[in-house]
């Protein structure tokens, strides 16, 4: 299906939820994979889905109008460039529509209550926020844990090489969930040593990530919220991937929570370019996107002055904070 040029067809286009929805249940029945291995006509593919031919039929016409697949012969599809990237489990598994992806995507049905009030999008959806959704279904909370960690194994690397950990003892990880940003840091400073903050539900995770890297005798685990007081100290407290998540107010909190049981507090953010990921954060937990000279007016706001910004790959910035 190419787009007319016209204003009315591109806003249609816009607002058009069929491709969203096409796509997931192609991802959720897997029929990439299953046309990779040879199957090509609906009959085949229902037969192998349990669904019903015909309609399957208007599904694969439609994915064929979108470009995802091509269909040669009246009765015959096969995958296109785009279509082949739903092959596999990376993609499809954050398509499907029983996933915590779509439970996330989902939480734009929410958008009106998001914007009228500045509150998630997700609880207004899902009846919880995505926190407590994650903490009450193992299947979301280890999809979330996986994600976490892929992000963890771009940035952390960066983190453990562009700061100067020479003169740190010391150093607390406050909300850093599976613990993959501390271990990194541990396991390329051998001199340091680590405690991760967070709430009981990551323990096992992180547990498993310094056995992972060997960095369990270097690192223990505190069950704690930021929201409060923290319960122990450290010469450099880091608050890596957190404050997006959240509104100014309770941001400039966790701020000052780890500022006044740290001489440092370091920010670890990645810079996303554009709304997408703004809006995104509003609708999925209430947070927002920043820039420096945001992150800078919050540490102000939690009695902290920025001392230096460190660029990494990719949009990695970290802040150095102190009191």
């Amino acid at each position: 299906m190419v787009s007319a040029d016209g204003p009315a067809e591109r806003l249609r286009d816009l607002a058009d939820l069929g491709g969203p929805y096409a796509v997931r249940v192609a991802a959720t029945l897997r029929l990439p994979d299953l046309i990779a291995t040879g199957l090509r006509s609906p009959a085949e593919l229902a037969a192998a889905t349990d669904t019903d031919a015909d309609a399957l039929g208007q599904l694969l016409r439609y994915l064929t109008g979108r470009g995802v697949l091509a269909q040669p012969e009246p009765e015959r599809f096969e995958l296109t460039e785009l279509g082949r990237l739903l092959c596999g489990s990376g993609r499809r598994e954050w398509l499907d529509l029983d996933g915590l992806g779509f439970r996330m995507d989902l939480a734009y049905a929410g958008l009106l209550h998001a914007v009228r009030t500045g509150e998630p999008g997700y609880a207004a959806v899902h009846g919880r926020t995505l926190w407590e959704d994650t903490d009450a279904n193992p299947a979301h909370r280890r999809v979330f844990d996986e994600l976490m960690r892929a992000e963890q194994r771009r940035t952390a690397p960066e983190v453990a090489r562009l700061y100067d950990w020479s003169g740190v003892g010391e150093v607390m990880d406050v909300g850093g969930g599976n613990g993959g940003l501390l271990a990194e840091v541990l396991a390329k400073h051998g001199h340091l040593q680590g405690v991760l903050l967070d709430r009981p539900v990551s323990a096992p995770a992180a547990a498993a990530t310094f056995a992972e890297l060997g960095v369990g005798d270097r690192a223990r685990f505190t069950a704690a919220s930021f929201f409060e007081p923290l319960p122990c100290a450290a010469d450099v407290a880091v608050v890596s991937r957190v404050l997006s998540d959240w509104p100014d107010e309770p941001a400039r909190a966790i701020l000052g929570h780890c500022a006044a049981a740290a001489g440092r507090v370091l920010v670890v953010e990645v810079l996303r370019a554009g709304p997408h990921y703004d809006l995104n954060m509003l609708v999925t937990v209430g947070g927002r996107a920043r820039s420096v000279a945001d992150f800078d007016r919050l540490a102000r706001g939690a009695g902290l002055t920025l001392a230096r910004t460190l660029h990494g790959d990719g949009g990695l910035v970290l802040l150095e904070c102190v009191r």
